[in-house]
């Protein structure tokens, strides 16, 4: 009996210590957060964009002429800029036929652009990192968003923007 109190109370020591800590590492970066919708993300996220002095990384599955419309005027304007592009999406190989011709051709215009094009297998995650402190990450396809319930959470944050490009190995 007194064992099993002494392990419990170790286990309960633990526990205290590890919430403590958690308390003491709060990212208040994270807690500042602002999430968006469909409706507000796209007005803020191209500010971010106007702002954008290095570099921006977009993940995004899907790539669709509609989107890349309104992207590639803004891309155009960073890439004059020498701002550094990466896109990183699937292989347009991994969609049907409607939208691995889209991917295709927007991938072709990108690249003439200068926009660094990586593929990954069975790419799923949907994030923006702009120069390595703003941080956005959600449920909606940047490139290809068309028109459903989605969410965004914007992160002004250098260490969470670090931790996910280690995350992501870009």
């Amino acid at each position: 009996m007194m064992a099993k109190l002494r392990l419990l109370n170790q286990k309960q020591k633990r526990a205290v210590t590890m919430f403590r800590l958690l308390r003491k590492n709060t990212n208040v970066d994270l807690l500042s957060s602002k999430l968006y919708d469909q409706n507000t993300f796209y007005k803020a996220f191209i500010s971010d964009l106007h702002h954008c002095q290095k570099e921006v990384i977009i993940e995004s599955p899907f790539i669709t002429t509609k989107r890349m419309e309104m992207f590639l005027p803004i891309f155009t304007k960073l890439r004059q800029r020498n701002i550094r592009i990466i896109v990183n999406t699937r292989n347009p190989n991994e969609h049907d036929d409607n939208y691995r011709m889209q991917a295709i051709l927007a991938v072709s215009i990108m690249q003439e652009l200068g926009i660094k094009v990586f593929y990954t297998v069975g790419h799923h995650r949907k994030l923006a990192i702009i120069d390595k402190q703003t941080v956005w990450e959600g449920s909606l396809n940047i490139l290809s968003y068309n028109d459903s319930c989605e969410i965004m959470r914007k992160i002004t944050s250098v260490v969470i923007a670090k931790q996910l490009l280690k995350f992501i190995g870009i």
